[in-house]
């Protein structure tokens, strides 16, 4: 499977529309001093020891996921497109390592991270695979790397009754369990574990939005467990490097 490139202009110009597009319309209403989800915190355990490992989080955001980590011993670095996102995530992450700057070209020196993480963001990059290969070019040789992906499965989307986040209006591209499989092992990546991810049930999510869209959330929220990984709407990838 290839993913549609485009040359190095092409990408810089989409870029600062990208940029814009996070810096005046996504982040405009920013909460300050948020700090990270129960399901973040649960996912940091997962992997732990944390201390003096050195994490990346690429497209930080907020920096919560950073947060959740910081918070157990890594030491962290960051960094996002929007220059908006990683003032607040600086707030919340003091001690990171924050850049500002596209996925597909990261600020850092070959093999120089243990951990590396992009959590819900790998779909709206505007080319994948040279993002994926900038991850493989600053993990150490016995890293992981955790993605997190959306599924064009997804059941609700299958039945017309999803189309997408707000960020498809400058990029957001899904695919199939098995293609993102195939585009991360084309990429140099072995894919040790696959789950879901189950963060909507949460009352912080249930709840959001208008009044009228709670109990169809309510009912997404309680059959996601229940659903099988195919029908899922996000799965996380843990991969390493393929020796």
């Amino acid at each position: 499977m290839r993913v549609q490139r485009h040359n190095r202009a092409e990408r810089q110009l989409d870029h600062n529309v990208v940029r814009e597009f996070y810096d005046d319309l996504y982040y405009r209403n920013l909460i300050k001093g948020n700090s990270p989800g129960l399901h973040l915190r649960r996912l940091a355990r997962r992997f732990e020891p944390w201390s003096g490992r050195r994490a990346l989080d690429i497209a930080c955001g907020l920096g919560g996921w950073l947060q959740a980590i910081a918070e157990r011993g890594a030491i962290t670095a960051g960094t996002d497109i929007s220059q908006v996102a990683l003032d607040v995530c600086r707030d919340a992450v003091p001690e990171a390592e924050l850049h500002c700057g596209p996925a597909e070209r990261l600020p850092f020196a070959d093999r120089q991270f243990d951990f590396i993480s992009c959590l819900g963001a790998l779909e709206h990059f505007l080319d994948i695979e040279a993002a994926l290969q900038e991850m493989i070019r600053v993990a150490k040789v016995d890293a992981s790397i955790l993605l997190l992906v959306p599924n064009s499965d997804f059941l609700p989307s299958r039945l017309g009754l999803y189309n997408g986040t707000l960020q498809a209006a400058v990029k957001e591209q899904a695919f199939s369990l098995l293609e993102w499989q195939e585009l991360f092992e084309s990429a140099g990546l072995r894919v040790k574990a696959r789950w879901k991810d189950l963060h909507i049930l949460s009352a912080e999510w249930i709840f959001r939005g208008a009044y009228y869209e709670w109990p169809l959330r309510a009912a997404q929220a309680i059959a996601l467990p229940f659903w099988p990984l195919s029908w899922q709407y996000q799965v996380y990838y843990l991969c390493v490097l393929n020796k």
